[in-house]
């Protein structure tokens, strides 16, 4: 059984991770399997929005991170701002999204930017063998 919902509202379809892992298998090794997790893909406009409103800050972001409690959380992510942005990083769309989907996953586990968090997406993306310049 599955702890994670994928919901795609965006007009871009949703990209495959490297190696064929699964956004489920991702959120086992990052949060444990009785973590619930919601990942949301939205347009920019949406994405924009919730920004806003959550954040008080006024750009198209392409992660968000919502912790909803110690066991569930939702993370929303801008799959065009992710596929724009994936070239500025070296990256393909497919590395981008799931190096920003453990990005979003380690903020649901409470980390904040810095070299904590930084160990910590190498050490996933290393296991994900996802290609990812830091």
């Amino acid at each position: 059984m599955s702890n994670t919902d994928i919901t795609n509202t965006s007009k871009s379809k949703l990209p495959g991770l490297p190696f064929g892992f699964s956004i489920d298998q991702y959120k086992n090794a990052v949060l444990g399997k009785k973590y619930e997790l919601s990942v949301v893909c939205v347009p920019p406009a949406k994405a924009q929005q919730i920004n806003i409103q959550t954040r008080n800050k006024d750009y198209v972001p392409n992660v968000l991170a919502f912790p909803l409690s110690d066991t569930s959380g939702e993370i929303v992510l801008c799959l065009s701002k992710i596929k724009k942005e994936a070239p500025l990083f070296g990256d393909t769309f497919e590395n981008f999204f799931a190096f920003l989907l453990i990005h979003g996953m380690l903020h649901l586990d409470g980390l904040d930017h810095g070299s904590i968090m930084e160990e910590q997406e190498r050490k996933f993306v290393k296991k994900f063998k996802i290609v990812h310049e830091q």
